[in-house]
């Protein structure tokens, strides 16, 4: 679980900013998927878009086909997808994701045995995915302790609005100071972002 005790503890003794976001907002929950093709399929979908807009193209994805796994995903043409609402582009990174599933030119099931390092490496030689849909897939089904998605607009927006950082860079070089439990700041930060919004947890809205 990355909202431990002892990943608390670290921040909260090294940073003030994060005791009052949960004496404001208390704890989030433990925000998880499961590992695999499909959540890393909803990953590719919330791509910069709204969640509830990564929500809406999954729903109508997943209602295209009986199973979601890539041996019925890759059923689907690409005009099937755009029918469903998806673009273009994504049903072509969905379609190629299947692909390399079923030619076993990646293996999922294999990431949690590699270093982080390791598993970015294999996920981002995936067309489509980048570091952040690789970082938030290590995140949230790996639930690897130190990640920082660095490129995740809401976290940086936050992180600005809390420390005064100007942009991007300045963000991630914050990050470094609650390393080694980033994956848990960033919970927290998102805990913020959202529950200031009125706006639900992002696992529970997916």
């Amino acid at each position: 679980m990355i909202i431990n005790d002892k990943a608390l503890s670290h921040l909260k003794k090294h940073d003030q900013k994060f005791v009052e976001i949960i004496v404001q907002y208390g704890l989030p929950t433990s925000w998880s998927r499961p590992q695999g093709f499909e959540s890393l399929c909803k990953i590719i979908l919330e791509q910069q878009v709204s969640l509830e807009s990564g929500k809406a193209a999954y729903d109508k994805l997943a209602a295209c086909v009986k199973v979601f796994d890539a041996s019925h995903i890759i059923k689907l043409s690409v005009e099937d997808m755009r029918a469903a609402s998806i673009s273009r582009q994504k049903a072509g990174y969905i379609i190629g994701l299947a692909n390399n599933i079923l030619d076993k030119t990646v293996d999922l099931d294999a990431l949690p045995s590699l270093t982080v390092e390791e598993a970015t490496n294999v996920l981002v030689s995936i067309k489509g995915i980048g570091p952040w849909t690789a970082e938030v897939y290590l995140l949230f089904a790996l639930q690897a302790p130190d990640i920082y998605p660095r490129g995740d607009i809401a976290l940086i927006n936050t992180i600005k609005e809390l420390w005064g950082v100007k942009d991007a860079a300045e963000a991630l070089e914050k990050s470094k100071d609650w390393s080694p439990y980033r994956s848990a700041a960033s919970f927290l930060l998102w805990h913020h972002y959202l529950s200031k919004r009125g706006r639900v947890n992002p696992i529970e809205s997916l």
